[in-house]
């Protein structure tokens, strides 16, 4: 379940949310007929840090391993179309 969730009233004001949120670096997972999950995903901030300090003990495989693992995800929200809103 989302960590969030964005109620819109209306389908132009849903439409109008997702292409914020797309904007600022989101992905849509999934999309439905009046719901949308985005996912923001982290990033790896530190990655010269590790480049570095695994670089001198094995060669740069460490620092290989350490750029194919995936980011986690930082921010999960979901938007709905919520007609109870006036």
């Amino acid at each position: 379940m989302a960590n969030r969730i964005r109620r819109c009233k209306d389908r132009r004001e849903f439409e109008r949310v997702v292409d914020d949120f797309v904007t600022t670096g989101y992905t849509v997972t999934s999309r439905g007929e009046d719901n949308a999950l985005l996912i923001k995903k982290g990033k790896h901030t530190k990655h010269g840090l590790v480049f570095l300090l695994t670089f001198w003990f094995t060669l740069g495989l460490g620092n290989l391993i350490y750029a194919l693992i995936p980011a986690g995800v930082e921010d999960e929200v979901m938007v709905k179309i919520d007609a109870e809103i006036l």
